[in-house]
């Protein structure tokens, strides 16, 4: 167990461990615990408009019963947060930021709501399990759902006999669902997913098996690969971004980074030797000058190697080799595609 956003989380569970709770992931079929992120609605009319100024990507682009990953930034174009909105109508939004982060999207987006916009936090209020891997659907399917909606689709079923939010997403790469429940009707919700997942040899896994899951795949975590100081401009997150819309949060700071170029931008990377990268690790080139940090690493379990994200200078590009510094003696990378591994998320 370690701290993680103030909440007390798993990093790996007895008689699996990392590796191979990994493994079920991409191979089969794991359940996750993530109920330290945060939830918080937005609603009444013109809410999803209202929203859509605060927020990076447009609301516009989904339909009611879609969700969508979003960010949002300071003036700066710094990220305060990034999150998943769901929307259910133009009246009624459901968000789910990070832990650590909640009080604050809470309080930016609330002290700018117009009168009649209600902007709840919902943190304690219901909990978000995952259900991810190639077996998932088959796992909702021995519990009598039919689970044929779209990626970042959503829809309302009842599992352990309690209604739960069903939404196709998820942070390891793979075919998943995220699930909804009250925080009551967790517990048997819970036992619900892990008695169906038994036959499909599905296992519960912690924090340890989501990093390197999604450091495999380059997905962002706040406060590695976006922060105050890390833009989505150089996070390589502008797909994100709305840049039709006539003005959001940060705009004018990202759009004028977007013009000039960033001094920096997010990549890849993957070891040639046994060197494995950590984060805050710095990155160099062959003549020892600092280029770069690295934000996240780790050993994938997929690839057999240390990997790592790192942002770095704009010229170094897909097939160039770096330096790590891995405490003091030099590693050599790769700079690669991102992800590292092939994507089955739809």
């Amino acid at each position: 167990m370690a701290d993680f956003g103030g909440w007390l989380m798993p990093i790996e569970y007895p008689g699996a461990g990392v590796l191979a709770e990994h493994a079920a992931v991409r191979e089969r079929v794991g359940l996750f615990d993530v109920s330290h992120l945060g939830k918080a609605s937005v609603v009444g009319d013109g809410a999803l408009n209202f929203l859509n100024t605060q927020v990076t990507n447009d609301l516009d682009r989904i339909s009611d019963g879609q969700a969508q990953y979003t960010m949002l930034c300071n003036p700066d174009g710094g990220v305060v947060d990034d999150l998943i909105v769901y929307r259910n109508s133009e009246s009624n939004l459901f968000l789910i930021p990070n832990a650590s982060n909640t009080t604050e999207v809470v309080s930016i987006i609330a002290a700018a709501a117009p009168a009649g916009i209600e902007v709840k936090n919902l943190h304690e209020e219901f909990a978000v399990l995952a259900l991810q891997g190639p077996k998932a659907g088959d796992v909702l399917q021995s519990l009598g759902i039919t689970p044929t909606m779209d990626y970042m689709a959503f829809s309302h079923v009842v599992i352990g006999g309690f209604k739960v939010i069903l939404c196709r997403t998820g942070y390891t790469g793979e075919h998943g669902f995220e699930i909804v429940p009250t925080w009551a009707d967790t517990p048997a919700v819970w036992d619900a997913l892990d008695n169906a997942m038994k036959p499909f040899d599905g296992v519960i896994c912690g924090l340890g098996a989501r990093d390197t899951l999604r450091t495999e795949m380059g997905y962002p975590l706040h406060g590695h690969e976006l922060s105050l100081e890390i833009t989505p401009v150089q996070a390589g997150s502008t797909w994100a971004v709305g840049w039709k819309k006539e003005s959001f949060r940060g705009s004018d700071a990202l759009q004028a980074e977007k013009d000039s170029g960033p001094a920096r931008i997010l990549r890849g990377l993957q070891s040639t030797d046994r060197g494995i990268p950590r984060a805050g690790m710095q990155v160099k080139n062959s003549a020892g000058e600092v280029i770069g940090i690295v934000t996240s690493g780790t050993f994938s379990p997929s690839l057999k190697k240390g990997i790592a994200l790192a942002l770095l200078e704009p010229s170094y590009v897909i097939g160039d080799s770096v330096v790590v510094d891995v405490r003091g003696r030099d590693s050599i990378s790769n700079v690669v595609a991102l992800p590292m591994v092939q994507s089955n998320v739809r």
